[in-house]
């Protein structure tokens, strides 16, 4: 089995979530995927303070309806308040309106975010037509005991605004969690600039080995791979390091 994989790179229009939605909306056109991977923050870029930009419900509606006009699953991640709390909350939207999400765990407190929004504690697999998705968003790529591989998943989905003075921590990362998990690893993140950051890119699709399915550099724009579900397992079988993994008690 075979899932395609579309990943959206590009430059955030900073905090209008209205013109942001709407260029997304045009790069997508007769993309055909199994799964649409938006950035992190992909409607406003990266805002520590949510007030007045924390979604109402406006994006996700908006996924929902792209969901199912590409027949698609639509992921990335927004700034949501619940209660008297703000998340960086991670959606993952079906054609069918469904909704799974995932609430940053590892807030970046170097950036200030921790004063802000409150941390999530729930490990989050999403199946997907047969393939298992774990998600993740951003500073999550720096802790491997969090994304450890436990059986449960083949690839793991990171949304990201990582800026490029840190772009080849982000390089590395993201191959060597593919390669320490046996799984695939596809990282989007976004170009440009807004108040203070500037982002090179470097999203890309790392299969079970470490190797690039695709890297889209500083490029704006979307690429569709494809995630060989039956190549993985024939890897994880006869190489399963997985075996002789240490034990690691993760909060979930």
């Amino acid at each position: 089995m075979k899932q395609r994989v579309a990943i959206v790179q590009r430059n955030i229009v900073w905090r209008d979530v209205e013109a942001n939605l709407a260029l997304i909306e045009q790069m997508l056109e007769g993309v055909d995927a199994d799964v649409v991977v938006l950035s992190e923050m992909f409607q406003t870029g990266f805002v520590t303070d949510p007030e007045g930009v924390a979604d109402g419900g406006v994006t996700l509606a908006w996924m929902q309806r792209i969901a199912t006009k590409m027949d698609a699953a639509v992921v990335g991640s927004v700034s949501v308040k619940d209660g008297d709390d703000y998340y960086n909350r991670m959606y993952f939207v079906m054609p069918d309106g469904g909704v799974e999400w995932y609430d940053k765990r590892h807030l970046f407190s170097v950036g200030g975010e921790h004063l802000r929004y409150k941390a999530g504690a729930e490990r989050k697999v999403v199946v997907w037509r047969g393939v298992r998705y774990l998600l993740e968003v951003c500073y999550d790529l720096r802790f491997p005991v969090w994304s450890r591989q436990r059986g449960d998943y083949d690839a793991m989905l990171y949304v990201a605004l990582w800026p490029k003075p840190r772009r080849e921590v982000w390089r590395t990362l993201i191959r060597a969690r593919a390669i320490e998990n046996q799984a695939y690893a596809v990282g989007v993140n976004r170009i440009g600039e807004e108040p203070g950051l500037e982002y090179a890119g470097d999203s890309a699709v790392v299969d079970y080995c470490g190797r690039d399915v695709v890297d889209m550099a500083s490029c704006e724009g979307v690429e569709v791979v494809e995630l060989d579900m039956e190549a993985l397992q024939r890897f994880r079988e006869r190489f399963n390091v997985s075996l002789d993994a240490d034990d690691f008690n993760i909060i979930t």
